[in-house]
């Protein structure tokens, strides 16, 4: 992750704060398929009102959406404001089943959700994050990360404004966070989380209980201090001195909760500290917890880390050790919090099921007292009638940012499409007759998206097979009751068909951006039957509740969610390579952002 303006070798430099802009595969005219169709279906007005494409006479309001207008930077130089542009239009998606003329008058809704993934909630004071790796990519330390815990708590309020659905009238049933719910692995991290999603008081602040002990008021000029006149390298760059900036970050703020259930699916950084590192080891366990942290090291020191950061965990693990002791003579005191602890699995889990983070519901947020010994962290739900959710563990809990599946969960997936299948197709491609099964539209739901898993060797389980991307799709294609295979980690905007020469076996995969980086997105989706042998699932982006435009002088929560978005769109080398305020390498193509995902409906 050599910074934003390399973003597919940013992986190799950020690993402490969680972006990943490694590509997803290209879904605009792929080799061998035809471009997607460019005439779409209008954007709905600011009426209140169903569009066109919902069914007649029935009104739907609904909260803003990315349909009807878009956070975009204005001027060229220097540190850019945000202020609000035109919508994105709805590109229709034709590549795996026909548009049907017709299709607008005759459908029906079956589910409307929201996906949020990437929140990345963060302690920024914890001694374990390695902000030092900036000095080797500028991009790879966040000016905004800070305020992750108040942008998200304004994205929470945007889903609560959303009534219904643009496509459907329906209100959306729940929302799923698909993994990288937290940053470091620490459980005041979690808690942090889960009262973000299910309403109460959060105060973001760990170690010392009134001030700020991180990078921000360091002294270095590597970092941006907004509360100093230090003439600092984001300075420099064109970044404001807001006084009292890091004392309103700190600051406590109330989330409403969602007032629709939520489920949560592991993400790396849920499951390793750094999101790719041995949460088992007792050094750093212990560093965790302790009360010293480093600021800066030699380069030589940024170098040999950023080297093996695409290795497997020990040498990860063994040269931050090395690095962190070396360097102990310049750590800085700052007051240890044993809050910071890394999460267990069995602690995970736990407080999931606790009664005090039930929020909206439901109980467990998809997982229950049969989770608990933390090795299947996978389960199913019902996302509406006759339509199936299906979440998956796609983590290395050994220590690696990328994903897989081992053979047991990949098996248990198999059974499961099976029996919500009563036609599909065996691994050789016969057809399969299953007449027991209750047939359901299916939708799979992970952290990881398949380009970034892989087969490489769990190091807890050197013995046991991993299972990449490539084999999750071609065991989805083998069932033609998927619809989509929805997920993150890429930090980018991405929609990807996976079709077979079989049309029915054909599905979607949905990647969305995270909302710690630009362009700081969420999804609303909504599935529909279009009773002509297909069925629609409608891609809408939304952003938080917060203003486009912000002011300066305007600390308040508001104030401060409008700055973390508009910090985040000033990333190193981002602003410089925007056109019209939109950066499509990871706010993707038109094609990737409003959609109509058409794919063949399955017969029994």
């Amino acid at each position: 992750m050599a910074g934003l303006h390399t973003p597919t070798n940013r992986r190799r430099f950020l690993f402490s704060s969680g972006a990943a802009v490694a590509g997803a595969g290209a879904a605009w005219a792929l080799p061998g398929q035809r471009r997607s169709s460019a005439a779409a279906d209008p954007a709905p007005a600011r009426t209140g009102t169903a569009p066109s494409s919902a069914r007649p006479g029935r009104p739907a309001p609904y909260g803003v959406t990315t349909l009807e207008t878009t956070a975009r930077l204005t001027g060229t130089n220097g540190y850019r404001r945000l202020t609000s542009g035109p919508g994105w239009p709805l590109v229709v998606r034709d590549e795996l089943a026909a548009a049907g003329p017709r299709r607008q008058d005759r459908r029906t809704p079956l589910a409307c959700f929201v996906q949020l993934t990437d929140l990345h909630v963060a302690d920024v004071q914890s001694p374990l994050r390695t902000e030092f790796l900036r000095a080797g990519s500028p991009g790879s330390w966040r000016v905004q990360e800070a305020l992750s815990v108040t942008g998200a708590v304004s994205l929470v309020e945007q889903v609560n404004a959303i009534r219904g659905g643009p496509h459907t009238g329906r209100a959306p049933a729940f929302a799923m966070s698909t993994g990288d719910n937290i940053d470091n692995h620490e459980m005041i991290e979690l808690e942090w989380f889960l009262t973000l999603m299910s309403g109460g008081r959060i105060t973001p602040n760990t170690g010392a209980p009134t001030s700020y002990e991180g990078v921000q008021n360091s002294g270095l000029p590597l970092y941006w201090h907004p509360d100093a006149g230090l003439r600092d390298q984001d300075k420099r760059r064109g970044l404001p001195e807001i006084p009292g900036f890091l004392d309103a970050a700190i600051r406590p703020v109330t989330s409403p909760g969602l007032r629709i259930p939520w489920y949560s699916t592991p993400g790396n950084h849920d499951d390793l500290p750094g999101g790719c590192l041995n949460p088992a080891d007792p050094w750093l366990c212990d560093y965790l917890i302790g009360g010293r942290k480093i600021f800066s090291v030699p380069d030589a020191d940024v170098a040999a880390l950023a080297q093996v950061l695409n290795t497997g965990d020990d040498p990860k693990s063994t040269v931050l050790k090395e690095i962190l002791r070396r360097n102990s003579a310049g750590a800085r005191s700052v007051v240890a919090d044993e809050r910071r602890r890394m999460v267990t699995p069995e602690a995970y889990l736990r407080a999931h099921l606790d009664p005090a983070h039930a929020g909206a519901g439901p109980a467990g947020h998809g997982y229950s007292e049969n989770h608990l010994d933390g090795e299947r962290m996978y389960y199913t739900f019902p996302v509406a009638e006759n339509v199936l959710g299906i979440s998956l563990d796609t983590t290395y809990r050994s220590g690696h940012f990328e994903g897989s599946l081992d053979t047991e969960q990949l098996r248990w997936l198999e059974r499961t499409l099976a029996a919500h299948s009563s036609r599909y197709y065996d691994a050789d491609g016969r057809a399969v007759r299953n007449p027991g099964a209750t047939d359901a539209h299916v939708l799979v739901f992970s952290h990881h998206h398949s380009p970034s898993m892989t087969r490489r060797p769990d190091a807890a389980r050197t013995d046991a097979p991993r299972h990449d991307g490539a084999e999750v799709i071609a065991l989805l294609n083998r069932f033609p009751n998927v619809v989509a295979w929805i997920n993150g980690h890429s930090h980018v905007n991405r929609i990807t068909p996976h079709p077979h020469p079989t049309p029915a076996r054909s599905f979607w995969e949905v990647n969305t951006a995270s909302h710690v980086d630009y362009p700081q997105h969420a999804r609303l989706l909504e599935l529909v039957d279009n009773h002509d042998g297909t069925v629609s699932l409608f891609t809408t982006l939304i952003e938080s509740a917060a203003p486009h435009r912000t002011d300066l002088d305007d600390l308040s929560a508001v104030g401060l969610a409008s700055l973390y978005r508009e910090l985040s769109y000033n990333a190193p080398g981002l602003a410089a390579r925007m056109a019209g305020g939109v950066h499509e390498e990871m706010a993707g193509r038109p094609a990737d952002r409003n959609t109509e995902l058409l794919v063949r409906g399955f017969r029994g």
